[in-house]
């Protein structure tokens, strides 16, 4: 199968042509990313979802992370790139359904099985309002090993310092197939992909003004 080619970018988004998915993190080159998170309202409280990601995963292998995001492939737009909503996870939305949330850019290095990486996006980062239950998901098991909920303010908390975990009710796939088992889970920020915690603060906070 043919590798990924994604278009790459000087520091100033200036267009510096295509790069296979592995150059481009080898070299550490620009590239755009597309990130949703799905939340859902419940009485008086908010939830939000996140995933695992995959054990075979190129970079940060077995963290939790944003509920469905991707690499724009090269001539692929945002509104096309919400495609990962339904690779991953088996969520049908349209495009004007997403709530944007703006935009961030990520300068990330880390090795995995003893080979570099230099991970630099610029993400457009986006919610969806979702209602469709965990057991309904549809999991691309070569991409998210589970999906999980937790209390939005109970996150928030965690990523701020004032809770240790936070508790939260998931589905896994069962050995590599793509059949669901639901689970619970104490979850700990450090778990999460190395970012500045207050990443996470603050699309979580951005995430309260959903309806």
């Amino acid at each position: 199968m043919a590798e990924e080619l994604f278009d790459i970018y000087d520091e100033h988004l200036n267009p510096l042509g295509t790069a296979t998915r592995a150059e481009t993190h080898a070299k550490g080159y620009w590239h755009r990313t597309f990130h949703c998170w799905l939340t859902r309202r419940e009485g008086n409280r908010r939830f939000v979802r996140f995933q695992l990601r995959q054990a075979s995963k190129d970079t940060n292998p077995g963290c939790y992370d944003i509920t469905a995001a991707g690499h724009l492939a090269a001539g692929e737009t945002i509104r096309e790139a919400m495609r990962e909503l339904e690779e991953e996870l088996g969520v049908s939305a349209q495009f004007e359904q997403l709530i944007s949330l703006g935009q961030v850019r990520e300068d990330a290095r880390g090795e995995v099985n003893g080979k570099p990486f230099i991970d630099r996006e610029v993400s457009d980062v986006f919610a969806l309002v979702c209602e469709v239950p965990l057991t309904k998901l549809r999991l691309q098991p070569e991409e998210v090993a589970g999906v999980y909920e937790a209390d939005l303010d109970e996150l928030i908390a965690m990523f701020e310092g004032s809770l240790s975990e936070v508790s939260a009710l998931g589905v896994e796939l069962v050995d590599q197939t793509d059949q669901l088992t639901s689970v619970s889970r104490f979850v700990q920020a450090n778990q999460f992909v190395p970012r500045e915690y207050s990443f996470y603060v603050n699309v979580l906070r951005a995430l309260h003004g959903c309806t």
